[in-house]
């Protein structure tokens, strides 16, 4: 008789192989089985792990290492940031002195035309007065006649008269 405990955690499940040692006992009427399984470990997961540690380790290098190589293009993108932003401020300063000129220019025709307005007003106030003397009457003004010289023996001081 053969006795297999289905619960024995030694026992092999489907699809280990199984090595198979029979041991028979002549005796009396008794023979006796005995079964040995041989259960051969797999060492296929941790060549799989070892292997993706190495690719992961290889990739973390690669990128450390290939970052420090190329200095010469963080060097290129450095002067063309700074080339940008000289090419923004030189038309910036373009503009500013476009609106600066825009504004002599408008403060040059004002003065221009205020100059113009000012001879014209001067010269619109001088014909208003030759008009205005030319239509005015004549104003004659009478003055007295002059006294008489005084006589030779008295000395007579004006201002007016001439110093001898």
């Amino acid at each position: 008789m053969t006795y297999t405990d289905p619960l024995d955690p030694r026992r092999p499940a489907a699809g280990d192989p199984v090595v198979t040692e029979t041991v028979t006992t002549t005796g009396p009427a008794v023979t006796e089985t005995v079964e040995t399984v041989v259960v051969r470990e797999s060492n296929t997961g941790w060549w799989i792990a070892g292997i993706l540690g190495g690719l992961v380790l290889l990739a973390a290098l690669w990128i450390l290492f290939a970052r420090g190589s190329e200095p010469e293009a963080d060097a290129a993108l450095l002067e063309a940031q700074m080339d940008a932003a000289t090419a923004q401020a030189q038309a910036e300063q373009a503009l500013i002195a476009g609106q600066v000129a825009g504004a002599q220019a408008s403060i040059d025709m004002a003065r221009a035309d205020a100059a113009r307005a000012q001879a014209d007003a001067s010269r619109a106030g001088a014909e208003a007065r030759a008009a205005e003397a030319r239509a005015q009457t004549p104003v004659v003004v009478e003055a007295p006649a002059a006294a008489p010289a005084p006589t030779a023996g008295t000395a007579v001081v004006s201002p007016t008269a001439p110093q001898d």
